[in-house]
């Protein structure tokens, strides 16, 4: 199973509170069958509308794994693409002023911490991202503490979802795999099983 206690890497600030789900992955790419290439189209029409600086086209954000955004992200519909593009574009963790629940969720899914910081923070790491593109960020979760550059300041996570990246249990399908001989033994054991 796949524990995650911190992480670390380039941020890419999103500034703006209410950032739906359709503006994260627009409606015309849900009908793809599996969600391969849903990271190209991670914010497909805003950023064609900023003709190229948008922070996920700008090059210093190129490959950065966390991504800092402000209140309320995630919101609108239920759609598990959202998450599943930003996860395929490369982010592998969240900061933010607030999460809209089933966004949040169905990170927690996906193995996507989504931390939650009080506004000056999140506000602070954005202008610190962008003057300096390189800067990297921690996210212990342990420590519940975030870092950057020679600054820390504390996050939150509710302690149900901490503890399922902590021990690794948000990986279900680590779960079944981590226990594929007492499921089988299960398996077998139980009559309607055998032909």
């Amino acid at each position: 199973m796949s524990q995650i206690h911190s992480i670390s890497g380039r941020g890419i600030p999103l500034s703006g509170n209410d950032i739906d789900t359709d503006r994260i992955i627009p409606a015309r790419f849900l009908k793809c069958i599996t969600f391969d290439g849903l990271g190209e189209q991670v914010f497909a029409d805003d950023r064609a509308q900023a003709q190229g600086q948008h922070p996920f086209d700008r090059s210093p954000y190129q490959g950065a794994s966390v991504l800092v955004v402000n209140r309320n992200f995630g919101c609108g519909s239920s759609r598990e693409h959202a998450p599943q593009a930003i996860a395929r574009w490369g982010i592998q963790t969240i900061i933010g002023e607030s999460f809209a629940e089933i966004f949040f969720g169905n990170c927690i899914a996906l193995g996507i911490p989504c931390v939650t910081v009080e506004s000056e923070t999140a506000q602070a790491l954005q202008s610190s991202l962008q003057r300096d593109p390189t800067l990297k960020i921690r996210v212990d979760l342990e420590a519940l503490q975030v870092t950057w550059g020679t600054l820390s300041a504390p996050l939150e996570i509710a302690e149900g979802p901490r503890q399922m990246f902590l021990s690794g249990t948000w990986d279900a399908c680590g779960q079944l795999v981590s226990q594929a001989q007492n499921t089988q033994a299960i398996a077998a054991s139980l009559p309607y099983t055998h032909w």
